[in-house]
């Protein structure tokens, strides 16, 4: 009979003490950690064909901005001029990965704006991303030439956002 009382006493101080560790613990996710750090082996596949894009294409430029976006994203069609606007820049390029979209949706939002992409990509099922700490659209990454994560910009781009990168990539 003691054995079961303290048994049960013992249970129970073990259940809420993890949950006070539970509690305690903070579960948000930040990608601010990711900044300083160089971008891993990857490989995705090539929106436009059977080809894939990974690390060595980006070591082809100064800088790249890696954007993810989507047809159906409502906020990617706010950034798009900016990134039309960035486009032009001689030492930044642009790879644009399509994330869980329609491929044919994807390929009617770029003819009816403007491709702004160097690189293109799709990420269809979104296992891609979690390599990138991507957990919605539009998010983009600005990385060196040596790969290194140098910003990363959540939500849409933004004017202050363009004149930020042109400063950095100047």
């Amino acid at each position: 009979m003691k054995i079961k009382l303290f048994l049960s006493y013992f249970l129970t101080f073990l259940i809420l003490f993890v949950f006070y560790l539970g509690l305690k613990s903070t579960n948000q996710y930040d990608t601010e950690n990711l900044i300083g750090k160089k971008i891993s082996n990857f490989e995705i596949t090539n929106l436009y064909g059977s080809k894939t894009i990974d690390r060595n294409n980006l070591l082809k430029s100064e800088f790249t901005l890696i954007n993810f976006w989507a047809s159906w994203c409502s906020p990617c069609r706010v950034e798009h001029p900016i990134l039309m606007s960035l486009n032009k820049d001689k030492n930044l390029k642009i790879l644009g990965v399509n994330f869980k979209d329609n491929k044919k949706n994807a390929f009617k939002f770029l003819e009816r704006l403007g491709n702004p992409y160097h690189y293109s990509a799709v990420d269809k099922d979104g296992r891609s991303s979690v390599i990138f700490g991507i957990y919605g659209i539009p998010e983009s990454i600005l990385v060196n030439k040596d790969l290194v994560i140098i910003k990363k910009f959540i939500g849409p781009l933004s004017n202050e956002d363009y004149k930020l990168i042109q400063k950095i990539i100047k």
